[in-house]
């Protein structure tokens, strides 16, 4: 279904435009490698500024839980860049956009406010779901924060700059830490 629905958008985008332009994919690759590269000093900043104490406190107590070691490279890879792509359409599209639908169509606000608010509360859902069934990280008040910022980080980068850009940036941000 997700391959169908994709084929349609391409092709109904190629009608329109007449043909696809090698020049913003590398565009938007390189844009997402930098935002990428920077979104974890970014929330990891701005989680310090929030709660100074507990980022140490979480660091050492594991409070965000990465891919077990004895998965290989490729299958960490896989999984990294899945849930990059999985989790932007789950929460950015789905979510935030249907909040913002909600927020104009049935109680009639500006764009802007709908916007505002539909990205913190995607935020806020999208940090809860990562402590949720057998294979959740135990909640820590710290990466709880973490999460909540990226959130608003990826929601805003969607809203601001599309599905696209948000998606690379995520998915390319879970390969980075998969590498190190």
């Amino acid at each position: 279904v997700l391959v169908g629905g994709g084929a349609v958008v391409v092709w109904r985008d190629l009608e329109r435009s007449g043909r696809i332009r090698p020049g913003y994919f590398l565009g938007m690759a390189g844009e997402a490698i930098v935002y990428a590269l920077l979104f974890g000093v970014v929330a990891g900043t701005l989680t310090e500024l929030l709660l100074p104490s507990l980022v140490i406190l979480a660091a050492s107590d594991g409070g965000m839980r990465s891919l077990p070691e004895d998965w290989s490279l490729a299958t960490q890879l896989m999984i990294s860049l899945g849930a990059g792509i999985y989790e932007e359409l789950l929460f950015r599209v789905l979510l935030v956009s249907g909040l913002v639908l909600i927020g104009t169509r049935v109680f009639r606000w500006s764009s802007t406010r709908a916007s505002v608010l539909a990205v913190v509360i995607g935020a806020v859902i999208f940090s809860a779901f990562h402590y949720l069934g057998p294979y959740g990280d135990t909640f820590v008040l710290a990466s709880f924060t973490f999460r909540a910022i990226a959130g608003l980080l990826f929601s805003a980068l969607y809203v601001l700059r599309g599905f696209g850009i948000a998606t690379w940036t995520h998915a390319l941000y879970d390969v980075f830490l998969s590498l190190q």
